[in-house]
């Protein structure tokens, strides 16, 4: 409270009011406002002044980063929060080499050192892996687990063979047709994008039995069935699978596919074309021609 100078009154007695100036001092200190900034503005405005003042020299500033990267060192370079190798499982050699390869890391290192969700990132952008996580193990080990996708077909491009999945990913490359005897094998421009369709249908050729060859996506629209002896069946683009059944029922009744025969176009429903080889073709002109002498 600030001291109030007693005022004389007219019978010599002081009068106890205070003054205007004192009254508007004293209710001006009762506001909440003031009391807070007289009570924690005002130091606060000190300690800021004095910190920037003792902040403004470089020598001070490089010394206190240099307490505090000693502090965070020693706390993040602990054994406990070490890191000293990787273990990748659920990929075979190549993939894991590749996994290994593409995270290049000099351990021992730190934990806070590490970020897991790019190094998941990157792991999954791998286009033969088909789900990735990553994890700090106890006993200072990154554990990469994976699931790696599963070749159904041998894909026929301008780059060689590749092994892809159901969805026509990349899986690995493939030396040769005989790496992988026990896939099916397509050809053709988009033929990966429609792996399942193709699977359904070297499904529905299973009675040809070891004289199916492949499939080969013409056009970027449908399938040819290539057997032995360079014989195709042309398919048509709606409705594959029940134009090859038809076929097969055709073998089955008349032997059509034992003949020589080159081609049977199925493109057209209902007007199935048959296409007899060069030989085939000749000799029976030759037939013809004879026929035709001796009748003459």
């Amino acid at each position: 409270m600030w001291p109030l100078k007693p005022k004389a009154s007219v019978g010599g007695k002081a009068d106890p009011a205070p003054s205007r100036w004192a009254w508007r001092m004293q209710r001006l200190m009762l506001t909440p406002g003031i009391r807070l900034a007289l009570r924690a503005g005002v130091p606060f405005c000190i300690t800021l002044a004095a910190g920037t003042w003792y902040l403004s020299d470089e020598a001070r500033r490089g010394a206190i980063e240099l307490a505090v990267a000693e502090a965070r060192a020693s706390i993040q370079t602990r054994p406990e929060f070490m890191v000293n190798l990787m273990a990748v499982d659920g990929a075979k050699d190549e993939l894991a080499t590749y996994i290994r390869e593409s995270l290049p890391l000099d351990f021992p290192i730190s934990s806070f050192d590490l970020d897991l969700d790019a190094m998941r990132t990157t792991v999954s952008e791998i286009s033969a892996v088909k789900t990735a996580s990553v994890r700090i193990r106890p006993g200072g080990v990154l554990q990469i687990d994976v699931e790696q996708r599963k070749a159904v077909a041998l894909w026929r491009n301008d780059d060689g063979l590749v092994l892809v999945d159901e969805g026509g990913n990349y899986v690995a490359t493939a030396t040769s047709r005989h790496a992988r005897p026990d896939l099916p094998l397509i050809a053709g421009e988009g033929a990966n994008d429609h792996v399942d369709e193709a699977l359904e249908l070297m499904q529905a050729a299973a009675p040809l039995g070891g004289r199916l060859r492949g499939l080969v996506r013409m056009g970027a629209r449908r399938w040819d069935v290539v057997l032995d002896r360079d014989q195709r069946i042309l398919l048509p683009a709606d409705q594959p699978q029940r134009a090859l059944e038809r076929v097969i029922a055709l073998e089955g009744a008349q032997d059509i596919l034992t003949r020589d025969v080159a081609r049977v176009d199925m493109r057209l429903a209902r007007r199935p074309t048959v296409q007899m080889t060069n030989e085939a073709a000749e000799e029976r002109m030759a037939q013809q021609a004879a026929f035709r002498a001796k009748n003459k």
